[in-house]
């Protein structure tokens, strides 16, 4: 039987709780385990899938084509394992289920309530990870203790508690210790009180993992110690790393937690292995140099819109030990003409994916300025789609060519709706989904960095390259350079006669990883550095 690990947050939100869960995972793995990742989220969506950037960031998407919360995206990159649909499910997945078996009749005329049947179904989905050669499972739960919604699922794993024994699960509560400024002072009173509401519910925590703006004296430290019943060695300290997210897994290890976790399961305590990790930080940390990539997004002030992307843009400057710095460009300023002078001043252009009209034009703009200045491109699903729509209207001469999700009664319709999207009414987990496969060309920029002629990538989208087009677009120089195995859709596409111009329908940002850098986004950043590198060497 696996082991439960059960991550909690407490007094605020963002407090980092995905990116501490998936830093206990790589440490667990550091140590030899076999581990699952879980998110359980606690809104009534059922999925992630229609929700407004905004207000929840990114969609990660895995290779079985679910819809997920975007701290998958830090469980696959820390621990280097794929997550899949049982590794994030809802409050209202949960209720959907439960009210789809009172229909057929499942509970044989039971009353429905919350405890036992909302409770038990949370279970059921926890313990479905519970799998052959699993060790240990690490469920984080979102939101914040004393959140309404929160409460089934926190007596949920209470109750998995004390069904499997407490020698068997672990309960970890993250939370946040303010330093007042007007007192000079760290305040412990809030993680006391968030302790308080978990032990109300029955739960008392094992390990206390502090985010903080300060150091943590002793005093304080045996104090939050004292009055949330938690060991003075199980007070772990967190603030924000000085370089990367990825220090944080070594920050906690040289505090002991994976240690203390290896002695409450009673597990055998074999050394972590970190060296590569500790080799890819070291990367990040002491750069040989360092290039500017301009994003030209819809979302450039959303951090968490681009989550993924960003993180592979970093990844891309650790396979050249480079650092990069990314210049947020807002496509719609690009479109006004205020951002015009931006693009001039960055190494390499981004164009990302994204839904809906704003901004569209200062994207098609920002891959005109790349194509026409030599300077390396890479899009991304609608980065790509823009690529071929600026291709067609300014070397191809289809004026008005455009996408019929931007204009349905363009001349030109060189991007399309899918055939089989056609028909679709429902807007939740019906585009075209999860890893499809890829036949890349021969003597391509995308055959020189995969190094193979057959891939998978992650898809999220309805809109595709319209064949009727190919042709035109061909004769001109834009090459097709990946397709699926029938040749029927167009994956990814390339410039003759460009130093590294390139797009992909699907998202390769999903499988990049610190230790495993994404094939594309290491080129397009070792692209960029050539061409920086060669403006030096002009300019002296």
């Amino acid at each position: 039987m696996a082991k439960y690990i059960f991550v909690t947050g407490g007094v605020v939100s963002s407090l980092g709780k995905g990116i501490t869960a998936a830093s206990i995972g790589r440490l667990l793995i550091a140590r030899g385990l076999n581990i699952r990742m879980l998110k359980m989220d606690p809104y009534l969506n059922v999925d992630p899938g229609t929700m407004s950037p905004f207000q929840h960031g990114e969609v990660y998407v895995t290779d079985d084509g679910a819809e997920t919360d975007l701290d998958l995206g830090h469980y696959e990159r820390f621990t280097g394992q794929p997550t899949s649909r049982k590794s994030n499910f809802t409050a209202g997945k949960i209720y959907w289920e439960v009210l789809r078996k009172e229909r057929k009749g499942d509970y044989l005329g039971h009353t429905i309530q919350m405890i036992p049947h909302i409770t038990d179904e949370i279970k059921m989905k926890v313990h479905e990870l519970d799998e052959a050669n699993v060790d240990v499972i690490i469920a984080e739960i979102g939101g914040t203790v004393g959140d309404i919604e929160s409460h089934t699922f926190l007596e949920a794993i209470r109750q998995i508690g004390h069904e499997v024994g407490r020698d068997n699960v672990m309960y970890i509560h993250m939370t946040y210790v303010p330093f007042i400024k007007a007192a000079g002072e760290v305040k412990t009173k809030p993680s006391q009180q968030s302790v308080a509401i978990l032990r109300e519910i029955g739960i008392m925590p094992d390990v206390l993992i502090c985010r903080s703006e300060v150091a943590l004296s002793d005093e304080v430290r045996r104090k939050l110690s004292l009055f949330c019943n938690v060991p003075l060695h199980a007070v772990i300290e967190e603030r924000d790393v000085q370089h990367s997210i990825y220090e944080v897994p070594t920050d906690l290890s040289e505090q002991g937690l994976d240690e203390l976790i290896m002695v409450h399961f009673r597990m055998a305590r074999p050394p972590a292995k970190l060296g590569p990790w500790r080799k890819m930080i070291d990367a990040v940390i002491n750069p040989k140099g360092s290039v500017r990539i301009g994003v030209t997004g819809k979302y450039s002030e959303l951090q968490d819109a681009y989550k993924s992307l960003y993180e592979a843009i970093h990844h891309g400057g650790i396979a050249h030990q480079i650092k990069v710095d990314i210049v947020k460009i807002s496509a719609e300023e690009v479109e006004s003409g205020k951002s015009l002078d931006a693009l001039q001043h960055v190494d390499g252009i981004l164009v990302p994916g994204g839904f809906g009209t704003r901004g569209i034009e200062g994207k098609i703009s920002a891959v005109r300025y790349a194509r026409e200045n030599n300077i390396p491109f890479f899009g991304i699903c609608l980065g790509l789609q823009m690529a071929v729509i600026e291709f067609a209207r300014h070397v191809v001469g289809l004026e008005g060519a455009h996408s019929t999700e931007i204009d349905p009664n363009s001349p030109f319709p060189v991007v399309a709706l899918m055939a089989e999207q056609e028909k679709v009414v429902d807007m939740g987990a019906t585009m075209r989904l999860g890893a499809w496969p890829c036949r890349i060309g021969k003597a391509t920029k995308a055959f020189t960095a995969y190094g193979v002629e057959n891939i998978s990538e992650r898809h999220r989208h309805r809109y595709e390259v319209n064949n009727k087009y190919r042709q035109q677009l061909g004769e001109k120089g834009l090459i097709f350079s990946g397709v699926s195995p029938d040749g029927k859709l167009v994956e990814m596409i390339e410039l003759e006669n460009h130093p590294w111009f390139v797009g992909c329908q699907f998202h390769p940002e999903l499988k990049s990883q610190p230790l495993a850098p994404h094939p594309l986004f290491r080129d397009f950043i070792g692209a960029a550095w050539k061409r920086k590198q060669a403006a030096i060497a002009a300019a002296t």
